[in-house]
């Protein structure tokens, strides 16, 4: 039935669309400072925590190669259910009390959840599209990741209402980050088990879904933008903006009425002996089909076996190619996550509204991930576009970005944070298809895994530099809330965020000349 590709391909994006929960962080952050009595540095540890699970990210690829998908995607919402369950019991005063190494296992439990949510959502579309398909559907889906942060605080906001989302009940994010990924969960495993053919002819069906995804980017910014919308009382905007997210689920609706048209035309031409042969030759051909994946699959699993073994991953890390890859994307898409988790005291520093932060950081990161899908249609062989090259261009612009802050002024903010979300988004999508390229696909979820697992070293890198200075600043004025208010708060850390990305972004162009050639492994 051609509507199971769809009805895939929309529970993936759903899933990808509150996977992100760790996007959300600044939305609690601060109360989270205060009610641990933690210092600066300490608060970036826990943002660290939930980046350094995805050191353990591997696990989640080893596990797709051995195991059925839906027992993976089991496996990261228990894990998520549990970190984030117990952090919320916690702050609802159910569990009495918690050590600091105890939040910091949870956060980590956390980050570790959504590298096997990811890799069900790659290797499941690996699997339901044609390889040339592949780098488009991929850069629609991982869009949807931008926007977690935004759909957790429309979420908040229509459970709670904007005032409560906004100050005593932040506690809102941590049962909602563990409760949602269940229930799309859930739906997702009962596409994902059905799974069977790929799909052919995906233009029509794509062109509708990346129509969905412009509306709700484009209201997603003017929402984040727009005061009168942001600052409305009513739960209308959110509304909307939930609405849209669900809207990708017209597409698979769509496919199945034309298939019920189409089926109905048909049979009212057929004799009933001639239903009867056809259907005897679909069940035979629906038996073979599972049979023929049944091999495949056994086959894909024993080469990802292989080479997931301790000696790929050694032939990996030889390379110089892997290298430089790992420290382009440490100093591009993971600084950018640096700095979307710094965004709620960045806020706070600025005196600006922490959620409109989040909300313009969400949907440009929506916006710079969408953009990259005709990226993928354009980097054939006919027009030698290389997506290297792309991530440099972008780099370019992100390193720019960091000194703008510097000035005082809000406007200057919040145009630095649109580039850096944007761009940032852009490349963690992009990243997706270099890494399937520059290393093969047989063991993807390894190696990706792999590459990311440079997150939690700049998350601590990175986001000790901000701590740091942050405190210094902070006893320097003296404050007993330990809320240090100002520019010079920041400025030194953009400064040296913005030379950190300023190297990797010739090292992006290093990369960029050494696989100017059709690209084969070095």
């Amino acid at each position: 039935m051609p509507v199971r590709p769809w009805l895939t391909l929309a529970t993936v994006i759903w899933l990808q669309a509150i996977s992100g929960t760790n996007t959300d962080f600044p939305a609690y952050s601060s109360e989270l400072k205060s009610r641990l009595d933690i210092t600066q540095v300490k608060l970036n540890n826990l943002a660290f925590a939930s980046d350094a699970g995805k050191l353990f990210g591997w696990c989640a690829g080893a596990a797709a190669a051995r195991l059925p998908l839906w027992s993976v995607l089991s496996i990261g919402v228990i894990l998520g259910a549990i970190g984030y369950g117990v952090q919320f019991l916690f702050t609802c005063n159910i569990i009495p009390s918690l050590s600091y190494a105890q939040f910091f296992f949870l956060n980590m439990l956390n980050g570790n959840s959504i590298c096997w949510f990811n890799t069900v959502g790659y290797i499941t579309i690996m699997r339901q599209f044609w390889p040339e398909d592949h780098g488009t559907i991929i850069a629609l889906t991982t869009s949807y990741t931008g926007l977690t942060a935004k759909i957790y605080v429309a979420l908040a906001d229509l459970i709670v209402g904007k005032y409560n989302a906004a100050g005593s009940e932040n506690r809102i994010y941590l049962l909602l980050n563990a409760v949602t990924p269940v229930v799309i969960g859930l739906l997702a495993v009962m596409t994902i088990w059905t799974m069977r053919e790929k799909q052919k002819d995906v233009k029509v069906g794509l062109g509708m879904m990346f129509g969905i995804a412009g509306v709700t980017g484009t209201y997603a910014v003017i929402e984040a933008t727009v005061p009168a919308l942001h600052n409305s009382s009513g739960v209308m905007p959110e509304t909307i903006l939930l609405v849209l997210v669900a809207a990708v689920v017209l597409v698979p609706v769509s496919k199945l009425g034309e298939w019920v048209a189409c089926r109905g035309r048909e049979e009212g031409k057929l004799s009933v002996e001639v239903r009867e042969v056809v259907e005897v030759r679909e069940v035979g051909d629906v038996e073979g089909g599972k049979k023929e994946e049944e091999e495949v699959a056994a086959v894909e699993m024993e080469v990802a076996g292989r080479k997931g073994s301790v000696r790929g991953v050694l032939e990996l890390i030889k390379q110089l190619n892997f290298w430089v890859y790992f420290m382009v994307y440490l100093c591009g898409a993971t600084l950018g996550l640096v700095y979307g988790n710094n965004l709620g005291q960045i806020s706070q520093s600025r005196g600006v509204s922490k959620f409109i932060m989040i909300s313009i950081y969400s949907a440009f990161g929506f916006f710079g991930r969408l953009a990259t899908a005709p990226l993928s249609i354009f980097s054939g062989r006919k027009f030698n576009i290389s997506k290297v090259g792309a991530i440099g261009v972008l780099m370019v612009f992100m390193s720019a970005s960091f000194f703008i802050p510097l000035s005082s002024r809000n406007g200057s903010l919040f145009l630095s944070t649109a580039i850096i979300g944007g761009c940032s988004g852009a490349i963690s999508s992009i990243a997706v298809s270099v890494s399937a390229e520059l290393f093969g696909q047989e063991n993807f979820g390894v190696n990706h895994n792999i590459v990311i697992s440079n997150i939690p070293i700049g998350s601590f890198l990175f986001g000790s530099i901000a701590a740091l200075i942050y405190d210094e600043r902070e006893n320097a004025r003296a404050g007993r809330d330990r809320i240090c208010v100002g520019t010079d708060c920041y400025r030194k850390t953009f400064i040296i965020w913005g030379c950190i990305c300023s190297f990797g972004t010739v090292l992006c162009f290093v990369l960029f000349s050494r696989t100017r050639t059709p690209l084969i492994r070095r």
